[in-house]
C-alpha cells in the first residue's frame, strides 16, 4: 500500500486537476464535436462548439439532476439535447416555445399564424453542395434571424409539417439544414429536462476533407443567430 500512497501523493495535484476538469466539463462548460450536417450552414461538420451547461440549469456533476432552474430557452437558441427518443446527443435550434402553434408549409415557417420572411443569402456553396445543390436563405421571424439551407434537388418529405401546438415544458426544434435534419418532425417535442446547454460560439474547427487541417477562420466565431 505504501507505494500506492507515495504514488497518490506524488500525483495528487494532477488527480485534483483532472477531477475538477471532469466537474467543470459535466456541469459548467464543455466543447462538443459536430459529426453531422443537420445544422448547416450555421455549424459545419468538424466544428467543435463551446457549450454553456449553466445556460438554463445548475445540475449535480455527472448527472441530469437539477439543483436550480436558472433561465429559460429563447426562440432561436442553439442547444444540445440529450434526446431520449433519438438515443443520442443532438444539436438543434429552438423554434417553438411552450404554447406556440408551429407549422411548415413547403419549408416556410409559421409561428402562431405569422409567416417567416426569407431573403437570399450571399454565400458560397458549401462542401457537398455539388451533389445536392442548395439555396441559402436568411429566415426572419420576430426577433429570430438565421440562415437556413434548402435543398434544390432533394426536398424533405417533411418540408410541410403541422400545425402542432407545443406542450408545456417542451420545445419544438429544427435543424438549419431543413431538408436533411432529424429533429422535432421525426422525434416529436423535446422535454425541458433534456436540454443540456446552449452554444453560441465555435471553439475550433477541423476540416476532414483536407486532412483535418484547422479552419482558422472559424475559430472563436459567433454562431449565426446567436446573441452576445
Amino acid at each position: 500500500m505504501k507505494p500506492v500512497k507515495n504514488l497518490l501523493g506524488e500525483y495528487k495535484g494532477v488527480l485534483v486537476f483532472m477531477a475538477l476538469m471532469v466537474v467543470f466539463r459535466s456541469a459548467i462548460a464543455d466543447y462538443n464535436m459536430v459529426p453531422s450536417g443537420s445544422m448547416l450552414p450555421t455549424v459545419l461538420i468538424g466544428d467543435r462548439i463551446l457549450v454553456d451547461k449553466m445556460a438554463y440549469d445548475l445540475r449535480v456533476p455527472l448527472t441530469h439532476i437539477r439543483i436550480a432552474r436558472l433561465n429559460e430557452p429563447k426562440r432561436g437558441d442553439i442547444v444540445t439535447v440529450d434526446s431520449k427518443q433519438a438515443g443520442e446527443l443532438l444539436l438543434k435550434r429552438v423554434i417553438g416555445l411552450p404554447g406556440d402553434v408551429v407549422e411548415l408549409r413547403d419549408n416556410v415557417l409559421y409561428i402562431n399564424g405569422q409567416a417567416a420572411s426569407y431573403s437570399r443569402a450571399a454565400m458560397q456553396a458549401l462542401p457537398g453542395d455539388g451533389g445536392d445543390p442548395a439555396a441559402y436563405r436568411d429566415e426572419r421571424l420576430g426577433g429570430m434571424s438565421h440562415l437556413v439551407r434548402l435543398s434544390e434537388s432533394h426536398p424533405s418529405l417533411r418540408s410541410s409539417y403541422g400545425p402542432v401546438v407545443v406542450p408545456a415544458e417542451h420545445y419544438l426544434m429544427l435543424g438549419d439544414n431543413r431538408d436533411n435534419s432529424a429533429d422535432s418532425r421525426f422525434y416529436g417535442f423535446f422535454g425541458r429536462d433534456e436540454l443540456m446547454g446552449r452554444t453560441r460560439r465555435i471553439a475550433f474547427s477541423l476540416d476532414a476533407e483536407r486532412g483535418y487541417l484547422p479552419r482558422f477562420d472559424r475559430t472563436g466565431r459567433l454562431l449565426d443567430g446567436a446573441a452576445e
